[in-house]
């Protein structure tokens, strides 16, 4: 079902940062199609209330979930790393001390769900109708916390072990599970919301099994590894997956930041600027692939202590990205508005997003060097820098935002946003240096 892991020393090569690459790529492309078919088969009730319900608990879990993004990136640099080092051992049990966090956290939340689903509707208050519903959903789907957790550690090994067949594989099961058995409970058995979530908690549960298989030498031999929560060890955890956690919550506020302030731009500004956040999700799922490549490349040859290794996969993965980005922003400049047109039927939306689209026809190419140090700094858990140059960066963006907004309106709110991107890229490769000097 799935390749076997490369050889971590075997040759740098364009074909070797593809074969990393493009299953991510098609595996990110299945991911929206959960939803949309989720939302089609709920649809056919012929009520709104069990769309919004739908669409409220996934998004409720989704951003309780994101929070522990932190164990994909924290476990791919680690893994990689040991394996470039061929310690196999230090490699499993690097899994297996994420896997335990990731259970532990799902499990916790099991425990605190009804304080947790309560303030989540007083953050965003919903219809009497569409809450009770949502609280249904919430209820079956939230016992799944620690196989979607767990999956971040997971995935975060396919990607440092060059295994990512195996994610497109996981992804493929879980995506066939779900869209069978929203047909079943929902159409079939009338089992309506409930049923979704049914369908998604199952979906998810047999997706993680399918990722143990994958695993399974791995956890072998990180529980023959003494001390496995040895006082250091869990230091190092802490620390990589902390500054982790601090960048990542910084980088979602500066975006909630941009959509709060877009809303007092008026209604049709918010749609707009809504619709064309659209580009940025293509964007990242279409790059992810290449920035995954820098995590398990550069993590493998600072692990093998081959600075020279490091700048060969820097530079080879950055190629691929730089031009992931030209195609992109291209794409973006040449079909945009056909694209806009799919997402919105407002003829107002339209007008405002086709306004504002030159934004995103650039935004690949000024992002582009941010997600790619993103990558390679990951993979040599130059954790440290990552946070600093996030803290550095949102300073900038604030100060763009109080230049150009009350200046340009809403096309100052869009620069501001590049600014962001852009000094993300420029104050990492300042730090870049530190990553090479990991691996001498």
């Amino acid at each position: 079902m799935s390749a076997p892991p490369a050889d971590p020393g075997a040759a740098l090569s364009h074909r070797r940062v593809l074969a990393i690459a493009l299953p991510i790529v098609l595996s990110n492309a299945t991911i929206p199609l959960l939803g949309a078919v989720d939302t089609g088969v709920v649809g056919q009730m012929g009520k709104a209330a069990p769309i919004g319900a739908v669409g409220v608990g996934a998004i409720i879990l989704a951003t309780i979930y994101w929070v522990f993004g932190f164990l994909r990136m924290g476990t791919s640099g680690l893994v990689a790393q040991s394996r470039g080092a061929g310690d196999a051992v230090e490699s499993g049990a690097h899994l297996l001390r994420a896997l335990g966090i990731g259970l532990a956290a799902g499990a916790a939340l099991i425990l605190l769900q009804v304080p947790l689903t309560a303030a989540a509707f007083r953050l965003a208050p919903a219809s009497a109708e569409v809450e009770a519903l949502a609280r249904q959903y919430l209820a079956i789907r939230i016992w799944g916390a620690p196989f979607t957790i767990g999956m971040y550690a997971l995935t975060g090994w396919m990607i440092a072990v060059e295994r990512t067949r195996a994610i497109l594989v996981v992804q493929m099961v879980i995506n066939l599970i779900n869209i069978g058995l929203d047909l079943l409970f929902v159409l079939e058995l009338g089992w309506g919301v409930q049923g979704v979530a049914a369908a998604t908690l199952i979906a998810e549960t047999c997706g993680f099994a399918v990722a143990l298989w994958f695993a399974r030498d791995a956890l072998r031999a990180g529980l023959s590894r003494g001390g496995l929560w040895a006082a250091d060890v869990v230091r190092r955890l802490v620390q990589v997956n902390g500054d982790i956690m601090i960048r990542s919550v910084l980088l979602q506020a500066s975006f909630t930041t941009f959509i709060f302030l877009g809303a007092g731009q008026g209604d049709v500004t918010l749609a707009a600027n809504q619709v064309l956040m659209q580009f940025l999700e293509i964007t990242a799922y279409g790059l992810d692939g290449f920035a995954f490549a820098a995590e398990a490349l550069v993590g493998q040859a600072v692990g093998a202590r081959r600075p020279n290794r490091v700048r060969r996969a820097a530079i080879l993965t950055s190629q691929w990205g730089v031009g992931g980005a030209a195609l992109l922003g291209l794409v973006f400049a040449l079909s945009g508005g056909a694209i806009i047109d799919l997402l919105t039927t407002s003829a107002e939306v339209r007008q405002a997003a086709r306004t504002y689209l030159p934004w995103l026809a650039v935004a690949p190419l000024i992002g582009i060097a941010s997600w790619m140090f993103d990558g390679i700094f990951i993979g040599a858990t130059r954790t440290r820098e990552m946070r600093q140059a996030m803290i550095l960066s949102v300073a900038i963006y604030v100060v763009a935002l109080l230049i150009l907004l009350p200046a340009f309106g809403n096309h100052g709110l869009w620069g501001a946003l590049m600014v962001l991107n852009g000094a993300r890229g420029l104050t990492m490769a300042r730090l870049y240096p530190r990553v090479e000097r990991a691996a001498a």
